[in-house]
């Protein structure tokens, strides 16, 4: 079913608010985050660069990925404190995939504003720090973790694959990055992702208007579908974190009809997990 009938150029970074028991989701080039009251009545907040993801701080504020690099978002007054920044002094980049780990830090990608081969990165905010830990990477995206806070996985969508990646105590990375899932022989583009409960990796497939589930071994369980072709994110919540809002988005598509671009709830029979909070 449609959740929200505003059409997003990019929708991304679906995140469902577990104080405020709110979704929030970016329309990337679109420059807003938007999102719903308690009667279903839509917010939006606009900004004057692009934003694509975030993690929730406290009831008010979110940590938010932008095209120069991390800010604390006001959600009452509606403003950017800068905390990082991060390719900020390079306009062929901008920010992309983003979620909380487990450990209260913060990863997030970059990606070239067209999709260039080998710009991007992916980088993780722990405690105030910034660090560099996979590059060179074009279109970052997939970044979620096991319910254990033990395991990373990620992906790059152009090569269609996901990696994971053993972490510390502290959430970063320790070992060698393991191919979890090649979708390439199926010709498709792993975009968001999000572990539900029992450990699935729920994946929302570019171009094929779907969440995919994927068992640890790599075996996919569950297909779902939406009316937008390019689905980008989903995020668990609801009251019982068994509503999976999916985005999607207009760009890239030819003479997009009406169901291109909105946002889309499902019924999955799953739950998720709590969303982490990020500690500044």
């Amino acid at each position: 079913m449609i959740h929200d009938d505003r059409q997003c150029q990019l929708g991304e970074g679906a995140l469902w608010h577990p104080e405020r028991e709110q979704f929030f989701w970016f329309d990337i080039l679109g420059k807003r985050l938007l999102s719903q009251d308690a009667e279903g009545q839509p917010l939006e907040w606009r900004f004057d660069r692009m934003a694509s993801a975030a993690g929730w701080i406290d009831r008010d504020r979110l940590l938010v990925a932008t095209e120069t690099g991390l800010a604390v978002m006001s959600l009452t007054e509606g403003s950017l404190t800068e905390v990082a920044k991060v390719e900020a002094d390079n306009p062929a980049t901008r920010s992309n995939d983003g979620r909380a780990d487990r450990q209260g830090g913060f990863w997030f990608g970059t990606m070239g504003r067209q999709g260039e081969p080998g710009l991007g990165a992916i980088y993780r905010f722990y405690r105030g720090e910034v660090r560099r830990l996979v590059d060179p990477i074009t279109i970052p995206n997939s970044i979620c973790f096991s319910p254990d806070g033990g395991t990373v996985h990620y992906s790059d969508t152009d090569r269609s694959i996901v990696w994971r990646q053993g972490l510390d105590a502290d959430g970063w990375p320790v070992g060698e990055r393991q191919v979890y899932l090649d979708l390439s022989a199926q010709g498709w583009s792993p975009d968001g992702a999000v572990i539900d409960a029992g450990g699935g990796f729920c994946c929302a497939v570019w171009g094929q208007g779907a969440v995919m589930r994927f068992d640890a071994d790599g075996n996919r369980t569950h297909h779902w579908t939406v009316g937008g072709q390019h689905s980008s994110c989903p995020a668990f919540g609801g009251p019982d974190l068994s509503h999976l809002l999916v985005t999607t988005a207009k760009d890239g598509i030819k003479d997009p009809d009406g169901a291109q671009g909105k946002t889309y709830r499902l019924e999955t029979g799953l739950t998720g997990l709590p969303e982490p909070r990020v500690i500044l």
